[in-house]
């Protein structure tokens, strides 16, 4: 039975009886903070399920006891992988290869860095996002990778310091959702299966395990205090978007949810996942994220990784004092076969890590995994990457200029490729907000990989510079650089750095700034680059004159150099968008900005209240009426777009307030996505060249924020030319979460309806009324 967190979607977090000033040191303080949903539910094999169950079973019911419960955990092998499940040979079964990451395979040679999540955040392109997936998806297929440790879309962006932001999409739902339902399906279009991951609530690194303090007290993992509606409205949707594309598994994460640990949170696992949501996949531990033994199992845990130090023989012996139902045991592995089956890796799939190092240098091949067909969507996906912030008097695109003077440390390679070393995310190097080691093209920790080549700035500026006969000037490591004055533009490299591990300290640097500020002063045309993964606040040198350009490239893997030529010398037309807002000052953000600490009664016992409800980046802007540097979805052309001709229609005079009832499939209530709404406009392009327009449709529903993203479209228009743009909306697009109904509830009233170019620059509205 389905129970929710709070009556009215209040935190049940927060309605503790208060205990004075003493320090909490038991965690039955915490004690029905998480609903406890039980049993969990059996996978039934739903929708395109049914024949991948039905050889599940069968291979389960040819386990031995001892076979059976070695499936639940990791062990240690020799094929390099991440993790791996042990085979079981005498029933064909090879094993399953988990490994990293979501931008490219890790941990291997003779593979592509691919554009981060957020630069795919910022290319608004799903059809990119889909074959991104589909590239990616063969080089892990070639290397006998099973399945891939991704998408992320926890962290959503909730902190704006989060060290793992650049992982995800975007900050918004409907966004993350929609790409990472397109990424989902283009890896599994290749067989390999998706970990989505962090599930839920994972929304900072400071805390996100459990440590000690300096007098040995132990101090467990952050605790994400989340309501019901919050939960449904903001953190779960990108997951449903993800299972309603057939994701096949997913992560639980380190943190704790209403004060129980994600990865044995009964509510989460078998109340929102496992019927809700009709997730007929399995759950996977983070790594080491395991913190009970047979109450995780219950509580609808399948696999640990990368190991298990409490379930093995553990497993049959609660069977056989009642603690555990053989069929929850059998429910685990029949989850994880069908898995394998429903991907067809039981048929000519490589052998599991074939082409990962390992400790056992003989059973490395160099299996090829990169393509000539990948160069093109490399390329494009790392142009995507970028965001034209400023272009003053159109300095860019770049005409043929005989001087160009670079500067700062981002523009040049990085000393070694060897990223098990320079981003290790347990060192103090990369504790600092900037990367100093060379450019910039991705973030730190397990979401690194080592890519088949990196184009730095500096190569591809004095390729271009060869071709046109330009001279170009360099200085990386002065703060205060000598700038000759016949200089035509001169470039800035710097970069906002970030990583797994660690939260940010800042927005911003003051050794990044002063370069820019330093240049700026002596050179009447400087364009900033910036490399960040995440966020970047540019409060300081924003209006300065002389900065005539702003580009934010993201991390747009190992073609960041050529991307980025392409963009300066007008090759292509920018057509980035950013997928958060940047604030004029880093208290704009307000309490979203850094993550929470452990203080005063909890200090044993983190707590991260989300009390802001929905109100989260672009949402609490419009809210408390604070005006954003950048807006949501802002990003400039070297063309310019018109809006016109708006156009609502609704499918059906009256919907019903609640969803028909129906059988539960993969991704919910499948009349939650019935259309109801159709959304059309036109949009010319007024200047002189083609370009891409990325058209948003934004909704100001009844009783909640401002307005929602709720539907985009990437067109490419040819200069002079128009072209209709349609949105299509859902029932569950315009409805909210009712906690006491426990469905979505589609409200009668007048909803907004607005279209442009970004979430405050909507040129064309109406209303639609239910």
């Amino acid at each position: 039975m389905l129970t929710s967190w709070g009556k009215a979607g209040l935190l049940l977090g927060l309605a503790f009886v208060a205990v004075a000033d003493d320090v909490i040191t038991s965690d039955a303080y915490f004690y029905g903070d998480s609903p406890a949903v039980y049993p969990t539910p059996e996978g039934t094999g739903v929708g395109d399920w049914a024949s991948a169950y039905k050889k599940a079973r069968a291979f389960v019911g040819k386990l031995s006891d001892d076979e059976n419960v070695n499936l639940t955990a990791g062990v240690s092998s020799k094929t390099g992988c991440s993790g791996y499940i042990q085979a079981i040979d005498r029933l064909g079964f090879p094993g399953i290869c988990v490994n990293d990451a979501g931008n490219g395979l890790r941990g291997t040679d003779y593979v592509n860095g691919w554009a981060s999540g957020i630069s795919v955040g910022a290319s608004w392109n799903r059809d990119l996002a889909n074959d991104r997936g589909t590239f990616m998806g063969r080089e892990y297929r070639r290397k006998g990778v099973n399945m891939i440790l991704g998408p992320v879309v926890g962290p959503l962006g909730r902190v704006a310091l989060g060290g793992r932001n650049w992982e995800g999409f975007s900050n918004d739902p409907y966004l993350s959702g929609i790409l990472v339902a397109e990424s989902v399906k283009g890896l599994q279009s290749q067989n390999v299966a998706t970990s989505l991951k962090h599930f839920i609530g994972n929304e900072q690194e400071t805390n996100r395990n459990p440590t000690t303090d300096s007098a040995g007290n132990a101090i467990q993992s952050v605790s994400s205090n989340i309501d019901d509606k919050t939960i449904h409205e903001l953190y779960m949707w990108p997951f449903q978007d993800a299972i309603l594309a057939g994701a096949t598994n997913i992560m639980c994460s380190y943190n704790r949810l209403n004060n129980s640990y994600a990865c044995q949170n009964s509510k989460a696992l078998n109340g929102l996942l496992k019927t809700e949501l009709g997730f007929q996949g399995y759950v996977i531990t983070d790594w080491y994220a395991q913190h009970a033994g047979i109450a995780g199992a219950n509580a609808g845990l399948d696999v640990v990784m990368p190991s298990s130090q409490t379930w093995n023989s553990n497993l049959t012996t609660a069977i056989a004092n009642g603690t555990l139902k053989a069929s929850r045991l059998d429910d685990m592995i029949t989850r994880l076969m069908a898995t394998w089956y429903y991907l067809d890796q039981d048929s000519a799939f490589p052998n599991p890590g074939v082409g990962m190092p390992s400790s056992a240098s003989a059973a490395h091949q160099a299996i090829i995994a990169t393509s000539k067909e990948a160069k093109p969507l490399l390329l494009q996906a790392a142009v995507e990457s970028h965001v034209l912030l400023k272009n003053t008097e159109n300095t860019l695109p770049l005409k043929s200029p005989k001087l160009i003077s670079v500067f700062g440390y981002d523009a040049h390679g990085p000393m070694s490729l060897d990223l098990a070393s320079s981003f290790n995310f347990g060192s103090t190097q990369t504790r600092s907000d900037l990367y100093q080691n060379g450019t910039q093209w991705v973030g730190g920790g397990s979401g690194a990989n080592s890519p088949a080549y990196l184009d730095a700035p500096i190569d591809a500026i004095q390729r271009r510079a060869y071709q046109d006969g330009s001279s170009v000037l360099w200085d990386f490591t002065s703060e205060n650089p000598s700038v000759d004055y016949t200089s035509d533009v001169c470039l800035v490299f710097i970069n906002a750095y970030a990583t797994e591990g660690y939260d940010r300290e800042a927005l911003s640097d003051s050794h990044s700034d002063a370069i820019v500020t330093n240049v700026a002063k002596n050179c009447a045309n400087t364009v900033v680059v910036v490399h960040n993964a995440g966020i970047r606040t540019v409060q300081s040198w924003v209006d300065h004159v002389n900065v005539t350009g702003i580009i934010f490239a993201h991390l747009p893997g190992q073609d960041t150099g050529r991307a980025l030529v392409e963009i300066l010398y007008g090759d292509s037309n920018p057509s980035g968008r950013l997928p958060y807002t940047v604030a004029k000052n880093d208290s704009d953000y307000g309490s979203l900005l850094e993550p929470a600490q452990p203080e005063g009664k909890y200090e044993y016992f983190p707590q991260s209240d989300f009390d802001e409800g929905v109100y989260i980046d672009y949402r609490a802007f419009d809210k408390e009426g604070i005006e954003p540097q950048y807006a949501f979805g802002y990003g400039l052309s070297y063309t310019t777009f018109d809006y016109s001709n708006l156009k609502v229609s609704k499918k059906s005079a009256s919907p019903s307030t609640y969803p028909p009832k129906a059988a539960i499939l993969p991704g919910g209530n499948p009349h939650l996505f019935d259309e109801l709404v159709t959304v059309t406009a036109a949009v010319k392009n007024t200047g002189s060249i083609d370009g891409k327009e990325v058209a948003q449709l934004y909704i100001g529903i009844p009783n909640g924020p401002v307005r929602q993203l709720r539907g985009f479209d990437k067109v490419l228009i040819k200069s002079g030319k128009s072209t209709t743009v349609t949105f299509s909306l859902t029932r569950r697009d315009l409805s909210t979460w009712d906690t006491v109904a426990q469905e979505w509830l589609l409200q009668r009233g007048a909803y907004k309806v607005y279209v442009g170019r970004n979430s405050r620059d909507l040129p064309l509205e109406a209303t639609l009324t239910f």
